[in-house]
C-alpha cells in the first residue's frame, strides 16, 4: 500500500511516498480502506520533531492521527464492526496517511449518514480535543461564559458549536477575515484580536479554551472569575500568574473513544453541528497540505483524498 512515511524529523523533504505491507489488524483491532484522513497542526508538530509523545526512537512512522474509511477486516475478538461499515476514527501517532490503518475496535464509530468521506475525515482528532476541553476538563454547564481562543480552526469551530450545544454563552476570537465564519457558528460575540483586546471585553468568565498558547494564555487569566479554568492544548498554564489566584489550569492531550466519538456523530446526523472542510489535497500532496495549515488562517479542517 502507499503510505507518506517520514525516516527523520524536519519540513516538507523528509515526507515521502513509500510501498509498504498492508498491516494485519491484532485480534481487537479493526483494518479500515481509508478513503480520506485527516490533517491537523499536531501532524506538523510531528514532522518538525515539536510533539513531546513522538521521539527520533519512534520513527520511521506514517503520519497522520484521523481515518474515515471501510471496514476492511476485523480482528478476531471484534463483533460490533463488520467488512463494507463505513467507520471514522482517532489513531495514535503513527499510522493515518495511507491507504489502510490498523485502528483498535474502542475507538471507532460508524459515519453519520449525512457526510461524505473528506467531512467524515475532517471530525475525530478535531472533534475529540474540543469536546474534552469543554466537557471533561472544562466542566462547562448551561448559562456558563466560555471564551474559545482561535475559534475558527479544526478544534475551535467544533469547540464553539459543542458550547452553544451545551446552552454556553460563548465568545470567540479570529482574525478580521475570520470574523464572518465565527458568527456563521453562532458565537454571542466575535472578538477580531488583530483590532480588538480580549481582556477589555471579557470579563468574570468561567472557562477559556487557549488553542494558541503564548501570551494569549497568559493574558487569559485575568478574564476569569473566581473559580474559572483555562485549560490548553497546548502548554500548562502558569499556575504561579500573578491573576491565577482562584483559578486553576490545564493542559491535555485527548484522546481516542468510540463512544464518544458516536455521541458526536449523532449530533452531526441531527444537524446540530457542521463540519466544514476548507481544503481537499490528494495523499500525495500530504506535505503542501501541512505547510497550508501551518501558514494560513484555515477555516475549519484541511483532508487528504485516498486513491
Amino acid at each position: 500500500m502507499k503510505a507518506i512515511r517520514i525516516d527523520t524529523f524536519g519540513g516538507p523533504e523528509v515526507m515521502n511516498v513509500k510501498d509498504v505491507d498492508i498491516p494485519n489488524p491484532a485480534p481487537n483491532e479493526v483494518l479500515v480502506r481509508n478513503l480520506a484522513v485527516g490533517v491537523n497542526p499536531v501532524d506538523f508538530k510531528i514532522r518538525q520533531g515539536q510533539y513531546p509523545e513522538v521521539k527520533q526512537d519512534k520513527l520511521p512512522l506514517t503520519m497522520g492521527r484521523e481515518v474515515a474509511g471501510l471496514v476492511e477486516a476485523v480482528g478476531l475478538e471484534v463483533d460490533g464492526f463488520r467488512p463494507g461499515d463505513r467507520v471514522f476514527a482517532m489513531i495514535g501517532a503513527d499510522g493515518g496517511y495511507a491507504q489502510y490503518a490498523r485502528v483498535p475496535a474502542a475507538h471507532l464509530a460508524i459515519v453519520p449518514s449525512s457526510l461524505d468521506w473528506r467531512h467524515a475525515a475532517g471530525v475525530p482528532l478535531a472533534a475529540h480535543t474540543a469536546w474534552q476541553a469543554l466537557v471533561e476538563h472544562g466542566q462547562l454547564e448551561q448559562g456558563q461564559k466560555v471564551l474559545i481562543h482561535g475559534g475558527t480552526g479544526g478544534v475551535g469551530h467544533f469547540a464553539v458549536q459543542f458550547a452553544r450545544i451545551k446552552g454556553a454563552q460563548v465568545y470567540a476570537t479570529a482574525s478580521t477575515e475570520s470574523l464572518p465564519f465565527l458568527e456563521e457558528l453562532g458565537v454571542d460575540r466575535a472578538i477580531d484580536y488583530k483590532n480588538e483586546k480580549f481582556e477589555d471585553i471579557c470579563s468574570d468568565f468561567d472557562l477559556v479554551i487557549d488553542l494558541i498558547g503564548g501570551d494569549t494564555q497568559a493574558r487569559s487569566w485575568q478574564v476569569l472569575g473566581e473559580g474559572g479554568r483555562l485549560v490548553s492544548t497546548l502548554t500548562m498554564p502558569d499556575a504561579h500568574h500573578p491573576q491565577a489566584k482562584g483559578k486553576t489550569g490545564t493542559r491535555f492531550t485527548a484522546r481516542p473513544d468510540g463512544r464518544e466519538l458516536a455521541e458526536i456523530a449523532g449530533l452531526v446526523e441531527t444537524g446540530q453541528v457542521i463540519v466544514q472542510i476548507q481544503k481537499v489535497y490528494d495523499l500525495t500532496e500530504a506535505a503542501e497540505a501541512l505547510d497550508f495549515i501551518a501558514n494560513e488562517h484555515v477555516h475549519g479542517k484541511v483532508v487528504l483524498r485516498v486513491a
